[in-house]
């Protein structure tokens, strides 16, 4: 039942936000009551009846081929991360909707001596959910010592959601923490029988208004690259740009990396940041956590 309210609730927000002039349909002016496309107009833009669209729509138990659903992704606009949702939220489950035991992700040693590698790179690999499965020193001085952390703490999205050290580092937190939820939202559809995404999910909905606002939105997104702005505790303001790499032979397993912007402030920014990393300890707290002014050995 709920799926089907997710699938509902994603059709109908994906179909409000397209203004019929965008597909070449008229306006209508006046006699036009709700926002965006109508339901037979996707249809036609789909070519599927209006009856059909609006029990898939409506989550009605019907089983959509491929093909069709292509159909419906383009005619929405659909960019990947939408249709792969799409796609999650329409498929079969197997057997009677019951949550699977928790899923307990690590990632392999080989991973974490390559993460520990990088000393000009912040590195970290995120697992389902957003958890939290290795840390490099750079990114634990950067952000925060996951490692320290009780276990279900470990996790990126609950930290930035959750903490008021992530609300204070990043100079962007309210478009941060969306993304955030909309890659959560992503991960649910994929594993929606996932007990502790679920867990998740009714903690943040609990202990954040700004959560329960952007999860009702049905936003989703998936890890590519950017940019990031920060405002460190210890070297200042700072801009990083990261990218997203798929762990070969490591399921639902991300690695990000991070690097100054290309402008002299982050540079120098980083700079500082790298000779802290150069001092720390490998499980040493994180800048956030401590007033002690890093060592540099020129001026």
């Amino acid at each position: 039942m709920a799926r089907n309210v997710d699938l509902s609730e994603f059709l109908r927000r994906c179909r409000a936000r397209i203004g019929p002039e965008s597909v070449g349909l008229p306006e209508r002016g006046a006699y036009r009551r709700v926002p965006g496309l109508r339901r037979e107009e996707v249809a036609q833009l789909a070519g599927v009846s209006t009856d059909y669209y609006t029990r898939l729509e409506q989550g009605r138990q019907i089983s959509p081929s491929p093909p069709v659903l292509e159909a419906v992704a383009a005619a929405l606009r659909l960019d990947d991360a939408e249709r792969a949702h799409l796609f999650d939220l329409v498929r079969p489950q197997k057997g009677k909707a019951r949550r699977s035991p928790p899923v307990v992700q690590r990632a392999r040693p080989g991973l974490h001596r390559f993460l520990d590698s990088f000393t000009d790179h912040a590195g970290f690999i995120l697992g389902r959910r957003g958890d939290i499965l290795a840390t490099n020193h750079l990114c634990r001085v950067l952000l925060a010592d996951f490692d320290a952390m009780p276990d279900r703490e470990r996790n990126l999205t609950r930290w930035i959601l959750l903490d008021p050290a992530a609300r204070e580092l990043y100079v962007d937190w309210e478009k941060i923490a969306s993304e955030m939820t909309a890659i959560l939202r992503l991960d649910a559809g994929r594993h929606p029988e996932d007990a502790r995404t679920a867990e998740l999910v009714g903690e943040l909905a609990m202990k954040s208004e700004h959560f329960r606002h952007w999860w009702a939105d049905h936003k989703v997104l998936d890890r590519t690259f950017g940019q990031k702005r920060f405002r460190h505790p210890v070297v200042g303001p700072l801009t990083i740009d990261y990218q997203a790499f798929t762990m070969p032979g490591a399921e639902d397993q991300t690695l990000f990396l991070y690097l100054p912007a290309k402008d002299q402030p982050s540079q120098d920014a980083w700079q500082l940041l790298t000779s802290w990393n150069a001092d720390a300890t490998p499980r040493g707290p994180a800048p956030g956590q401590t007033k002690t002014t890093p060592h540099r050995s020129t001026p």
